[in-house]
C-alpha cells in the first residue's frame, strides 16, 4: 500500500497541468483507495453553464445539504460520510448505489479551497476507514503543495506577457486611479486605457480589475 501511495505522488510530481493532473492520477489513485468512481475537481472549471449540473450542485454539493462538503469547506480536511452522518441519513442526502461509501478530500493553495479530490464505494462494499483518510490526506497535501507551485509559475509566465505600457496601468489599477484618471496621467484616451484593460484581462484570464492586481500582486 505504502509503495501504491508513492507511485501517486510521482504521478503528481510529474503532471505538467491540470488536466494532464486529472487524467495521470485517476486510474491508480482509485485503485489504491479501492473505489467504483473518483473525481478529482478545480471549483474554477465547473462547467456552470450545464444547468441540470449546476441544479445538482445547488442541491447535492452544497455546505447546507450536505455534511460530507460542508466538513470539507469548514475544516479542509478529509473526510468519509460515517465521520458526520449516519448511513440511514447519507443514504437520504444520496440514495445511488454506487456512491454508498463517500471519501473526499480537499486541495488548498494560500489558504483557499481551490479543489477538491473525491471516491466512491458500492453498497456491497466495505466504508471507506481510518487508514484510507490518512492516505488521503497525505496525497491532499502533495496536491496542494503541486496546485500552489503550479499555478504560481502560471501566473507569473501570463503577467510577463504584460507591455511596459499595460503594466504602467496596472498599477495605477492597483492604486485605485479611474480610466479617466490612468488617461490623464499617462497622456493617453480613456478609451485606449479601457482597450488596453481589455488586452489585459485575456492575457491574465480575469475578468476583473480586483482580480488582476490580486494576480499581479501574487507575482
Amino acid at each position: 500500500m505504502t509503495n501504491s501511495l508513492q507511485s501517486l505522488f510521482k504521478l503528481i510530481a510529474q503532471a505538467k497541468n491540470e488536466q494532464a493532473l486529472r487524467s495521470q492520477l485517476s486510474v491508480e489513485a482509485r485503485e489504491h483507495f479501492a473505489a467504483k468512481r473518483s473525481g478529482l475537481f478545480f471549483f474554477d472549471q465547473i462547467p456552470f453553464a450545464d444547468r441540470r449540473f449546476q441544479k445538482a450542485l445547488e442541491f447535492g454539493l452544497t455546505i447546507e445539504h450536505n455534511p460530507v462538503v460542508r466538513y470539507l469547506v469548514e475544516r479542509h480536511a478529509p473526510v468519509h460520510e460515517a465521520l458526520v452522518v449516519s448511513p440511514k441519513v447519507w443514504s437520504l442526502i444520496c440514495p445511488r448505489a454506487d456512491h454508498w461509501h463517500v471519501m473526499a478530500g480537499p486541495i488548498v493553495s494560500n489558504g483557499q479551497l481551490v479543489g477538491a479530490i473525491g471516491f466512491t464505494r458500492e453498497q456491497t462494499t466495505p466504508a471507506f476507514d481510518t487508514q484510507n483518510l490518512v492516505d488521503l490526506s497525505a496525497l491532499c497535501l502533495h496536491l496542494s503543495t503541486w496546485v500552489a507551485t503550479v499555478r504560481s509559475q502560471h501566473c507569473s509566465l501570463r503577467a510577463d506577457c504584460l507591455t511596459s505600457r499595460e503594466l504602467q496601468i496596472a498599477q495605477l489599477v492597483a492604486l485605485g486611479r479611474t480610466n479617466a484618471e490612468i488617461g490623464i496621467e499617462l497622456w493617453i484616451t480613456e478609451n485606449s486605457v479601457k482597450q488596453a484593460l481589455k488586452r489585459m484581462f485575456r492575457k491574465l484570464e480575469v475578468s476583473s480589475r480586483a482580480e488582476m492586481v490580486a494576480q499581479l500582486s501574487k507575482r
